[in-house]
């Protein structure tokens, strides 16, 4: 690998390590999967464990409530199983009840947006798939952490305090506002309700949130409040194993999630930039950032007009995927002139995420992501278990005749996305990039970063970022301090709507995580993103 640039002034050089590597956007769940690595667990084990701690440390992103999805790769068989652990609509909320109401889309911070939790299962299933640990071994640390407190986290704080008004207006929410406030950095938090909640889990597995008191909570809550979720809907949840999507971008596979993830875009849009010589362009060359965002309208296009749950409603994958199509897309885009985006419409905006990865020292590797959507998902804790109740279930579409609408017991479109990617069969990288919309356009600049420009992990996420911004129609890029101003104004003369964006404003470019490993030596390369509070441990 070359010599670390750091181009995002992030002061902060690659991890290194043989035995075991963490990487995450806290260093309490990082610590927590170090752990479980020196106990004798490996990568599966170590995901989980921290996983679980980032749902106490970062309630606004992940948590019991959400969903999780999982690429594991496995070092002996140099297979890679992809696990949905995404929830469904409940089986009473139809597409004529919503009508019906007078609703022409699902409002964000409402009963209606809340889908089947799917994250304790998706912790349970890869565990059992491929672990070696049990549930109550790997959610000692979190419990640990929710009982006797935490201090926050400096990045986290201020995401906190962005939120405090909202969280004044929600549901049972008193907890994560100690005192009445959002807690600052360095303050201690105590979530006695989620302790009890973990330990329940712990000890009687995942029946314990779908079955027992924790279920009848979240029900009871729900339809306090005009929610359709039942019992049934719970215990009825089942998380899946698929086989990944996959394309080959100069020599590396790169792998992702099937829909109703938007993996898709990213492998789609790496497609199409193969086709261009992009080594021969300077990384913050207008000439190469403009294809890079051309090539992801396009992905988007698709994207959001085919994704959605691929047991309903499948995706034409083989066509999607193919160099030929990518080429048919790439002859749309012209140097030197920004097109109009393509549209078949944008899914509602804004996501809170964790993302990490895990290899353990034999080479296994998990590239896990869990959500509740939008910064502390729908706003409502089920009374007493400390859970907050994420809102994915917004994604749905209200027109019938859109991949994605709403029916009863069907999986959402999905924002959330991990990576993997692999060379000649043996593991090249775990990688994923948080940020809802940001999460396709992440993979695609750090995988260029790192197949195209031969740089390190801690490089390929410290580089500056572009995003085209949701709600916008794909017409608004966004570009980080870092990349040069000639070049925001070249882009800006060849009629792309620039915003550059610096500061706190950073959040928009996600955060990620991204562990290599040396086939021969078996030494492991970790960068962490210095966007959020995280850090990459091994040993």
């Amino acid at each position: 690998m070359n010599p670390i640039i750091f181009q995002y002034n992030a002061r902060r050089s690659m991890g290194v390590a043989r035995r075991g590597m963490v990487s995450t956007s806290n260093p309490l769940a990082a610590g927590a999967g170090l752990n479980i690595l020196r106990m004798g667990g490996n990568a599966a084990d170590a995901a989980v464990a921290a996983a679980a701690v980032l749902a106490v440390t970062e309630p606004a992103s992940t948590g019991l409530g959400g969903d999780c999805f999982a690429l594991y790769f496995d070092a002996q068989s140099k297979q890679i199983s992809a696990l949905n652990g995404s929830g469904r609509a409940p089986m009473g909320l139809t597409l004529d009840w919503m009508r019906a109401q007078g609703f022409s889309h699902i409002p964000v911070h409402s009963p209606h947006a809340v889908s089947v939790p799917g994250t304790v299962a998706g912790w349970a299933d890869l565990l059992a798939r491929h672990g070696r640990m049990s549930l109550r071994e790997t959610l000692a640390e979190a419990a640990y952490h929710a009982r006797e407190g935490y201090p926050v986290h400096p990045v986290f704080a201020a995401s906190w305090a962005r939120v405090e008004s909202f969280l004044k207006q929600g549901h049972h929410t008193e907890a994560y506002l100690p005192g009445g406030r959002a807690p600052k950095a360095g303050e201690v938090v105590r979530l006695p309700e989620l302790a009890r909640t973990l330990d329940q889990i712990a000890a009687e597995g995942p029946a314990a949130f779908y079955e027992g008191q924790t279920a009848q909570a979240i029900v009871e809550t729900l339809q306090a409040l005009g929610g359709l979720m039942d019992l049934g809907d719970l215990k009825a949840h089942r998380s899946t194993w698929e086989t990944p999507i996959s394309t080959n971008y100069r020599g590396v596979q790169v792998f992702e999630c099937p829909p109703n993830g938007q993996g898709l875009a990213a492998l789609q849009a790496l497609n199409i930039v193969e086709g261009w010589p992009v080594t021969e362009q300077a990384w913050d060359s207008p000439e190469r950032l403009h294809l890079m965002i051309e090539a992801m309208r396009l992905a988007f296009a698709d994207a959001r007009h085919y994704v959605a749950d691929n047991t309903t409603n499948p995706a034409p994958l083989e066509f999607l995927l193919s160099k030929t199509y990518a080429a048919e897309r790439r002859a749309q885009v012209t140097p030197g002139r920004a097109m109009q985006p393509p549209s078949f419409g944008v899914p509602p905006a804004s996501s809170d995420t964790v993302y990490l990865t895990t290899v353990d020292q034999a080479g296994n590797a998990c590239s896990f992501i869990n959500s509740l959507y939008m910064g502390f998902g729908s706003g409502i804790v089920a009374k007493g278990t400390g859970v907050f109740l994420q809102n994915r279930g917004a994604l749905f579409e209200l027109d019938p005749t859109h991949p994605n609408v709403l029916a009863p017991g069907k999986r959402p479109y999905h924002t959330i996305i991990p990576g993997m990617a692999t060379r000649d069969g043996e593991l090249y990288a775990s990688f994923g990039v948080m940020g809802g919309y940001m999460q396709p356009q992440g993979h695609l600049q750090v995988i260029s970063a790192l197949v195209d420009d031969d740089l390190d992990p801690q490089s390929a996420l410290n580089r500056p970022r572009f995003c085209l911004l949701e709600g916008s129609g794909d017409s608004v890029v966004a570009l980080e301090d870092g990349i040069p101003l000639a070049t925001m104004a070249r882009l800006a003369e060849w009629g792309h709507t620039v915003r550059p964006v610096s500061g706190q404003g950073r959040g928009v470019f996600g955060s990620g995580d991204i562990i290599r490993r040396d086939p021969h030596s078996g030494v492991l390369f970790g960068g962490c993103d210095p966007r959020k509070d995280g850090i990459v441990v091994g040993f």
